[in-house]
């Protein structure tokens, strides 16, 4: 085997001068901890967060500049600047939206594929409430600057049906009956395999992957209740269309019960097999049908959107191949 020679050592840098705003904080941590670690314990804060603040030179070690795997040492001078929050502004996008209902308290959107709902890092503009924005003169406040009117969310890859408050009334009475299980919401998707039974639950907790943060998982740590149940409409030969109707509602809900019991969502690219026949960019699951009371008439409403184009083509194609 090769032997690597080793580096010379480089001279010891100077410690630097930087020019930091927002609140210093003095801390004195455990030793033998993770610098990012014991930050974030003990401000209260996520550990992405200050890994974020270490790498951008807020956090400094004896004067110096160090990495977010640095472990304390005793007689460690730490020094922290939380920067000075961002004001945010969120514009309104002129982007047509798919209104299916619409009064003074709330609207029903069918919400395109690839839109996502709200602005986060990676998708400032173009997402639904920048359309939302545009379109009506008032939403609801009650979940912040980022997230005017959103009472519920669907992936930025699922299509179909979201309510929409107007005021702080009807998002708050909306979000009472989300959280009280008495909405009726139906999804339909296209799964890989042939799923035998007629019809079925699926009851596992859901809760953040140990393994990969991006993913949720079902598992028992940190996690939530999760009640799915499905039916099946049509099977195709290595895929099977079903209907599917929340009872809880959990992050990527649908997408992982699917996978957990081996037929994941079609195209799904987080959960689903790395490749698809069809070449798919998202999954195939779309909100097919809503309903819940007014807010301020105490009348049940029910609303239903057609699929999108794209999973119409797929369900013609499948049929196809079964055909033939």
């Amino acid at each position: 085997m090769k032997k690597l020679k080793k580096p010379a050592m480089a001279e010891k840098e100077q410690p630097v001068e930087l020019q930091l705003s927002g609140e210093q904080r003095n801390l004195i941590l455990e030793p033998g901890l993770r610098i990012d670690v014991g930050v974030a314990e003990v401000l209260a804060l996520s550990r992405t967060f200050v890994q974020n603040l270490i790498s951008e030179g807020c956090v400094l070690i004896n004067g110096e500049i160090v990495k977010a795997n640095y472990k304390i040492r005793v007689g460690d001078e730490i020094q922290v600047w939380i920067p000075e929050p961002r004001i945010l502004e969120v514009l309104p996008e002129n982007i047509p939206l798919d209104i299916v209902y619409e009064d003074e308290d709330l609207l029903v959107i069918n919400k395109a594929q690839g839109m996502v709902v709200h602005p986060a890092p990676g998708a400032w503009t173009g997402t639904l409430v920048n359309a939302l924005m545009y379109h009506c003169d008032n939403l609801s406040g009650i979940n912040g600057i980022l997230r005017p009117g959103i009472v519920h969310r669907i992936d930025k890859d699922t299509s179909g049906l979201l309510v929409i408050a107007k005021n702080d009334f009807a998002h708050g009475n909306l979000s009472q009956q989300l959280k009280e299980h008495t909405t009726a919401r139906k999804y339909q998707a296209i799964v890989h395999g042939i799923i035998r039974e007629p019809r079925g639950t699926i009851e596992a907790p859901i809760g953040r992957n140990p393994l990969e943060r991006k993913q949720m998982a079902v598992t028992l740590k940190n996690s939530k209740r999760a009640v799915t149940h499905f039916t099946v409409l049509e099977r195709f030969r290595e895929f099977s269309y079903v209907e599917v109707q929340l009872e809880t509602g959990r992050t990527h809900q649908i997408r992982v019960h699917m996978a957990y019991i081996g037929h994941p969502v079609l195209g799904d690219p987080l959960y689903g097999p790395p490749k698809n026949c069809f070449n798919l960019n998202g999954q195939m699951l779309h909100a097919a049908e809503l309903g819940f009371v007014h807010p301020r008439s105490g009348k049940w409403l029910q609303f239903s959107a057609p699929q999108p184009e794209k999973f119409r083509e797929i369900l013609y194609k499948l049929r196809q191949q079964k055909n033939t």
